[in-house]
């Protein structure tokens, strides 16, 4: 499995809700053991990055049936915004040259991966079902900043 379809995830919108609600499944992750230990830092780094915001998407649209689909995008937006900025940090902790969108601040560090995203529509790949991948961390999720 390649990692460069796949990162940076595309910023959740209400044109691409419907996709990242019901195929997420059907879009890849990247347990470490797929990852190749040649290319184990940026990859190992994107690849936690795109599993996070997926498995913090499919609980934002679990959470969220009950709230609509305003509230389901605002939730998909934090989880993305948190995955990266987090993809960003780790970045600069491995001391190598950071992604160009993690050098950039505020609305054009998320324009930045915006426009970097291989998938805006979250198309699934077809055939595939993702494995279980267990995460580092919890993502919570405030809506009260919706």
């Amino acid at each position: 499995m390649h990692l460069e379809p796949y990162f940076p995830p595309a910023k959740p919108s209400l044109e691409n809700l419907n996709a990242i609600c019901l195929h997420g499944n059907g879009r890849p992750r990247f347990p470490a053991s797929s990852i190749s230990s040649s290319h184990y830092g940026y990859f190992h780094r994107a690849g936690t990055a795109v599993n996070r915001v997926e498995v913090w998407f499919s609980e934002c649209c679990q959470k969220g049936v009950t709230y609509g689909c305003q509230q389901i995008v605002c939730c998909a937006k934090q989880a993305w915004e948190t995955a990266l900025s987090l993809f960003c940090f780790e970045e600069y902790s491995a001391m190598t040259s950071a992604h160009e969108c993690c050098e950039k601040q505020g609305e054009e560090r998320w324009n930045c991966f915006e426009r970097q995203a291989p998938n805006p529509t979250f198309q699934p790949l077809s055939g595939y079902r993702a494995p279980i991948v267990p995460l580092d961390m919890i993502f919570t999720w405030d809506p009260n900043t919706c």
